[in-house]
């Protein structure tokens, strides 16, 4: 039977208390940023959570701290606000019987309010075209094919770090890159839990930062075609992130994010 793992990204928890808030039924290792250096182990219904405090900051080191750490078959990537149903565990495990030439799986967690990205409404391939909607919280990895891929989580980007966001993007593309197979799987095995001040710890707004980081992103993540792609982001969102900063001067901001990365 393999072993499933939670890989736990968090910060300035208590996290003697996470394990319970999380519904944690399975092993997991806790890193967890913000407070002086430590290491905790407890057992939680009956299984053992590994944790560690780190001072140092960045989500993208924060997964790789948690991804060193692992020694399971399955590593189900996580966040500090997410709960999980009773029965993940069974759920991700048969999942993973039932798609044998799968190295990642991505499920269903159901978003807060206002930050719903994607919905699994049946078995698919997950491919260049459509990789960019997924959390990481989404993601499980057999720990066997990403070592084999050597695929780690980037330190430039992510909350902490230079650029805002897009380390989970950046994570699965890498993922494709070196070959791995990727399907997403019509089975929800928990819900986000609503983040307190709402927004995400890295947004500021619509700003000049927000359109460069995306920008720099974007050739990352899309080389010559990240001109076309920009443009057509903020064709998709303009109503909503344009209304500070005019389109063609946010895509203008987003070109020179690119040039310079």
């Amino acid at each position: 039977m393999m072993r499933l793992q939670v890989l736990v990204a968090s910060m300035e928890q208590n996290v003697t208390t996470l394990a319970e808030q999380m519904n944690l039924r399975t092993e997991a290792i806790l890193c967890n940023q913000g407070g002086c250096v430590a290491y905790e182990e407890y057992q939680h219904r009956g299984r053992r959570v590994r944790a560690w405090t780190f001072q140092e900051r960045g989500v993208g080191r924060n997964r790789n701290n948690a991804l060193l750490r692992a020694d399971g078959d399955l590593c189900l990537f996580s966040d500090e606000d997410i709960v999980y149903e009773d029965d993940y565990e069974e759920k991700i495990l048969r999942a993973f019987e039932e798609n044998p030439e799968a190295d990642l799986l991505l499920f269903n967690v159901e978003a807060a309010e206002g930050r719903k990205t994607y919905e699994n409404l049946r078995r698919k391939r997950v491919r260049w075209y459509n990789y960019g909607r997924y959390p990481t919280y989404s993601v499980c990895a057999r720990r066997s094919a990403l070592h084999r891929a050597n695929v780690w989580f980037s330190l430039l980007f992510g909350g902490g770090a230079k650029y805002s966001n897009g380390e989970d993007s950046l994570f699965l593309h890498d993922c494709l890159r070196k070959g791995l197979t990727l399907y997403a799987v019509p089975v929800t095995i928990g819900y986000e839990r609503e983040r307190q001040g709402g927004a995400s710890t890295w947004f500021t707004g619509y700003n000049e930062k927000f359109f460069y980081d995306r920008g720099v992103l974007y050739h990352f993540l899309y080389g010559r075609m990240a001109g076309i792609f920009a443009l057509r982001f903020l064709l998709a969102h303009r109503e909503q992130m344009c209304r500070e900063i005019p389109l063609r001067e946010a895509y203008g901001i987003m070109r020179r994010g690119i040039r310079e990365a």
